[in-house]
């Protein structure tokens, strides 16, 4: 509901009339278009009552209850044409007011879906453009904006709809929605008066007229007492008559057809030169608003394509970055993929000729534990030979008698000589052993030093752990043994 607009007059002489009174109000407001308008009072009985112009306002009917006395300032009739016939700023604003107030106590019907457009005029008018970070949800929830408060998001969004439209051009777009709607400047009564004519309606439906006079048609209209009658300029149709309740209501009615029909007329009556002057200027204002509103959305349109062109650009090549790091990492996990197997496929080649040269290692070993074995074999058996020629070298000489002197000496020497081979065999065949076992044992170092990186230590056997004791200490040599036993 709009706050009323409070202006005090504090000294009033006596003889003021309404004129001078409502004249005071006017300059203090700031008001030119003063016709659409006048002051509204309480009688004695209770009645809300117009305020006489050409009468002093102490000779009228003025409620003495409250000092001082109060008058509401109220729009007495309405435009035909809101985009024509106000000009000023502040008129607009006070019909604004008092339509948007009529139509929230349903004094004016309104249909939901004009009434929700009307209510987002409303919102633009109080607030401005929607702005999303600031309006949070559930803004509208404190304004009271439809007969029946609903409908908040859908007057939000039109809300939006309404961005760069100024407050006076939301009030003006507000109330030439209204102006068309069919209760639009009508009073409360069966009679509807308004700048078109006089409507008549049922009690019950006040949105279709039963009849209808325009002021083109209508002669006179006058009373008596409590009867209202109308005439038409057709004298082939009768009269319409009606009566009202009190005298005061009839009065009321005839003051409202009069200021009514009087608009009417100048309307259809060529403007002063004020007038038009100041209407000129007021269309100037709005080309020049229109105009600057139209560069406004060129302009957001431009922006806007703009935007939308970079936004497309960026999402192309964007697409096209994506598409070459896929490829990229496509090509990288095959190529992956490929080393991967690749290794996999040497590993395994590898795995393969290891196992081969551990299968011929092993088999080496084998024969060469073999040779080995064997030569220990012979160099046990010659060693044998060696103890069994040491001790025939040694044996004791037998005596024999001297009667047989050539015999033994004869015997003497060639046992001699038999010793001598043998001995001499012995060296001979030690030496080339020696010469052999020399090499082998080459041989056998640089095969132990290759097969002990091949060797599985854990398939040692007893047999082999010994060896290797024996090796390490120089027992399980042949030849220093041979040698050591030599020495004795």
């Amino acid at each position: 509901m709009p706050e009323p607009i409070n202006v005090t007059v504090t000294t009033m002489d006596p003889k003021t009339t309404g004129k001078q009174l409502f004249d005071q109000v006017v300059n203090i407001v700031g008001l030119h278009e003063v016709w659409f308008f006048g002051l509204q009072y309480v009688d004695s009985k209770s009645y809300s009552t117009r305020l006489q112009l050409n009468k002093k306002v102490t000779q009228q009917d003025v409620k003495k209850e409250k000092d001082p006395s109060q008058f509401k300032f109220r729009a007495k009739f309405f435009p035909e044409d809101v985009s024509e016939e106000l000009i000023q700023e502040i008129t607009q604003r006070l019909f604004f007011l008092r339509v948007k107030e009529a139509i929230l106590k349903d004094e004016i019907y309104c249909p939901t879906e004009t009434a929700v457009l009307l209510a987002s005029y409303a919102v633009q008018a109080k607030y401005g453009d929607y702005n999303k970070e600031i309006r949070n949800p559930g803004y509208l929830a404190n304004d009271r904006l439809l007969p029946q408060q609903q409908w908040e998001e859908r007057i939000q969004n039109w809300h939006e709809e309404h961005r760069g439209i100024q407050r006076e051009g939301s009030m003006m777009d507000y109330l030439k929605i209204a102006q068309d709607l069919e209760m639009y400047g009508e009073t409360e009564l069966c009679l509807g008066v308004d700048a078109l004519g006089l409507n008549i309606y049922e009690h019950d439906d006040k949105l279709t007229p039963k009849t209808g006079f325009p002021w083109s048609e209508i002669r006179n209209v006058s009373f008596n007492d409590k009867k209202f009658v109308i005439k038409p300029i057709n004298k082939k149709t009768p009269d319409f008559g009606f009566y009202a309740p009190h005298l005061r209501v009839n009065k009321q009615i005839l003051a409202l057809c009069m200021g009514n029909h009087e608009l009417y007329m100048r309307r259809r009556k060529p403007d002063t030169i004020e007038a038009r002057k100041e209407k000129h200027q007021k269309q100037l204002e709005r080309a020049q608003l229109e105009n600057k509103k139209k560069k406004r959305e060129i302009a957001e349109k431009e922006r806007i394509e703009c935007e939308k062109e970079e936004l497309m650009e960026r999402l192309k090549q964007i697409e096209e970055q994506t598409i070459k790091w896929l490829e990229k990492e496509r090509r990288a996990a095959e190529e992956a993929k490929s080393a991967i197997a690749k290794q996999a496929a040497d590993q395994k080649k590898n795995q393969e000729q290891l196992a081969a040269k551990l299968a011929q290692f092993t088999a080496k070993i084998v024969l060469l534990e073999e040779a080995k074995k064997k030569k220990e074999e012979e160099a046990t058996e010659w060693q044998h030979k060696g103890f069994a020629a040491q001790k025939t070298w040694k044996r004791p000489k037998k005596i024999i008698p001297s009667t047989e002197n050539e015999r033994d000496e004869h015997d003497e020497i060639s046992a001699e000589a038999r010793a001598e081979l043998s001995n001499e065999g012995v060296m001979n065949h030690r030496s080339k052993e020696e010469h052999k076992n020399e090499r082998v044992k080459k041989q056998l170092q640089a095969l132990s030093s290759e097969l002990a990186q091949a060797r599985d230590e854990t398939k040692k056997t007893q047999k082999d752990v010994l060896q290797a004791k024996n090796v390490e200490t120089g027992h399980g040599n042949t030849k220093q043994r041979t040698s050591e036993f030599e020495a004795m």
